[in-house]
C-alpha cells in the first residue's frame, strides 16, 4: 500500500516558459555535478595508479563495479519512491549524499578504502537522473521533450569537462586528493538551490487536454489504480528469478570461504550474489513497471542498444585520459586541458543535434528515436581509430608525419566527431523511453532503462578496456590500451543493429 502524500504538494505544470527553461538550468546543473563527480576519476588514473599501486584492471574495477553495482541497483527503489512522493526533495538528498562520498574519496588511505567511497558515490547518484527525467516529461509538452532531454544530456559534456579540466589542473597543482574534496564541496553548496526553488509539477500534465474536470482534480498525485489480478506477473517472476541466483551465489560464497573449495573467489562470488540480490528487490519493488515494459521488444532493444554503445561511451571516456599520456606523450595538465576541450565541444554539439533531428524526423515515424543514434554510431568507429593515428593520418600527406603540434591538433578535430556521435542517443532515447508507459510510472521505467544500460555500459565498459589493456600489455608494452580501444569499437557495431531493430517496432509500444 502506498502512501498518496508527498513531502510537496506538487503544482501545476507553470504556464511561464521562462521558469520552465529555469528548471531545466538547474537540472542541468546538477546533471553536470553528477558526471564530474562520476568522471573524475578517469582523468585522476595516473596518479590514483601509482598511490595505490593498481594495475589498469583494478583501476577498471573501481572506475565501473564500484559505482555501478549500486548506482544501477538503487535507482529503481529511489525511481518507485519519485513516482509517489516529491521528486525535488529525492534529488536533493542524492545530490548531497554523492557529493559528500566525492569529497571522502579524497581521505581514502587504502584501494579497499576508496572502492567503498566510490560505491557511495553511487548510492547518491541513484536518484539523481531517472527523477529529473521525469520531471522534465512534466514541464515539456510532447513534441519539445527530445529536445528538453537533450538540453538535459548537456550535463554529460559539460560535466566531463568540468571534471576533466578542473579535477586535473587541481591534482597537477595540490594533489589528486584535493581534487575529490573540492569537487564535493561544491555539489553539498548547490544542493539548496534546487530544493529551494524548483517545484514538482502535475504528473502528465503535459500530456493531458485540460477539461474542467482535470482543472479542478486535487494537486496531489493520485494514487495508482489498482492492479488487475496478474497485472505485476512478469514483474515478480523475473524478481525471484534474480533473487534465486542471488541466493546461489552467496551460498557458493559461503561454502568457497569456509571449505577451501576451487568453486571460485569468495569476495567475487559473494558481490556477484548481493548485487543480483539488490537487482531482485528492486525489481520486486517496480514489479508492476517492470511488468509492462519487459513485454515490450522495444525496451529491451533499447535498452542493450544504449547499453552497447555506453560500453564504449562510458570505458573509452574514462580512459582516454591516460591513453593521450602515454600515447600522446601529453602531462596531466595538458591532457586536462585538451580532453576538457574534446569532451566540452563535441558533446554539446553531437546532443543537442541528436535531439533536434530526432524530434523533426518523429513527425514522419517514432522509428527515428532509435534510428538516429544508430546512424551515428556506424560513423563513430572509424572516427575514433582515425583520431588515434593522427600521426598515420598526417604522414599521408606531410613527410613524417609531421610535427606532434600537427598530429595533436588533427586529432582534437577528429576527436570531436565521434565524441559528439556518441552522445547523440541520450536525447532521442531517453524520451522514447518515457512513452513506453504511462506518466506515473516514467521514473521506475527510466531507472530500469538506466539499471541495463548502466549496470553494463558503466561496468563492463570501464573494466573490459583495462582487463583487454593489461591482456595485450605482454605483446604491445605501454601501446597496449590503444589497442584495447581498437577492440571496444565493435559494440558500436553492436549497439547500432539493436536500435535499427527498435525502431522497428517501437511505434507498436508508444503510450502517448
Amino acid at each position: 500500500m502506498t502512501s498518496d502524500v508527498t513531502t510537496d504538494a506538487p503544482s501545476r505544470t507553470p504556464d511561464r516558459p521562462g521558469y520552465r527553461f529555469y528548471v531545466l538550468a538547474v537540472l542541468i546543473l546538477i546533471y553536470m555535478l553528477n558526471f564530474l563527480d562520476r568522471q573524475i576519476i578517469g582523468i585522476l588514473a595516473a596518479p590514483l595508479k601509482a598511490e595505490f599501486k593498481m594495475s589498469d584492471s583494478q583501476f577498471g574495477l573501481l572506475g565501473g563495479i564500484a559505482f555501478a553495482s549500486v548506482y544501477s541497483t538503487l535507482a529503481i527503489p529511489l525511481a518507485w519512491m519519485a513516482d509517489r512522493f516529491s521528486r525535488v526533495w529525492i534529488m536533493t538528498g542524492a545530490l548531497a549524499i554523492w557529493s559528500g562520498f566525492t569529497a571522502l574519496c579524497g581521505m581514502a588511505g587504502s584501494f579497499g578504502q576508496l572502492f567503498l567511497c566510490r560505491m557511495g558515490v553511487g548510492v547518491g547518484e541513484a536518484g539523481g537522473v531517472a527523477p529529473a527525467y521525469s520531471l522534465i516529461a512534466d514541464y515539456f509538452p510532447p513534441h519539445q521533450r527530445a529536445r528538453a532531454m537533450a538540453a538535459f544530456a548537456f550535463g554529460i559534456p559539460l560535466g566531463m569537462a568540468a571534471g576533466t579540466l578542473v579535477g586535473g589542473l587541481l591534482a597537477a597543482t595540490y594533489g589528486w586528493r584535493t581534487a575529490f574534496i573540492v569537487v564535493g564541496l561544491l555539489g553539498l553548496l548547490v544542493a539548496p538551490l534546487l530544493r529551494l526553488t524548483v517545484r514538482d509539477p502535475r504528473r502528465g500534465g503535459m500530456d493531458m487536454v485540460k477539461t474542467q474536470a482535470v482543472e479542478a482534480a486535487p494537486t496531489l498525485a493520485p494514487a495508482p489504480a489498482p492492479a488487475p489480478a496478474g497485472a505485476d506477473r512478469a514483474g515478480r517472476i523475473a524478481a525471484q528469478i534474480m533473487l534465486g541466483l542471488g541466493a546461489g551465489l552467496l551460498v557458493l560464497a559461503g561454502v568457497s570461504w569456509l571449505m577451501g573449495t576451487s568453486l571460485g573467489n569468495p569476495l567475487v562470488l559473494g558481490f556477484g550474489g548481493l548485487l543480483a540480490v539488490v537487482i531482485g528487490v528492486s525489481l520486486m519493488i517496480a514489479r508492476r513497471t517492470a511488468s509492462v515494459v519487459v513485454k515490450k521488444p522495444s525496451f529491451w532493444l533499447l535498452a542493450l542498444g544504449a547499453a552497447s554503445s555506453s560500453v564504449c561511451g562510458y570505458g573509452v571516456a574514462g580512459w582516454l585520459p591516460l591513453f593521450f599520456m602515454r600515447s600522446f606523450d601529453l602531462t596531466l595538465k595538458q591532457t586536462s586541458v585538451y580532453y576538457a576541450g574534446i569532451a566540452l565541444i563535441g558533446g554539446l554539439l553531437g546532443i543537442w543535434l541528436g535531439g533536434t533531428i530526432a524530434d523533426k524526423l518523429s513527425k514522419k515515424g517514432k522509428g527515428a528515436y532509435p534510428l538516429t543514434p544508430a546512424i551515428a554510431f556506424l560513423i563513430s568507429a572509424p572516427c575514433f581509430i582515425l583520431a588515434m593515428n593522427s600521426p598515420w593520418l598526417i604522414g599521408l600527406v606531410l613527410p613524417g608525419g609531421g610535427s606532434h603540434v600537427q598530429q595533436l591538433t588533427l586529432a582534437f578535430f577528429i576527436f570531436l566527431l565521434p565524441t559528439g556521435l556518441n552522445l547523440a542517443w541520450l536525447g532521442p532515447i531517453t524520451a522514447a523511453v518515457q512513452h513506453l508507459v504511462p506518466a506515473a510510472m516514467r521514473s521506475t521505467a527510466s531507472a530500469l532503462f538506466l539499471l541495463v544500460n548502466n549496470l553494463l555500459g558503466i561496468a563492463v565498459g570501464f573494466y573490459y578496456f583495462g582487463w583487454m589493456s593489461d591482456l595485450l600489455a605482454p605483446r604491445f608494452g605501454d601501446e597496449s590500451l590503444r589497442w584495447a580501444i581498437y577492440t571496444g569499437m565493435g559494440f558500436y557495431v553492436l549497439a547500432a543493429i539493436l536500435l535499427v531493430g527498435a525502431s522497428r517496432t517501437l511505434k507498436r509500444d508508444w503510450v502517448d
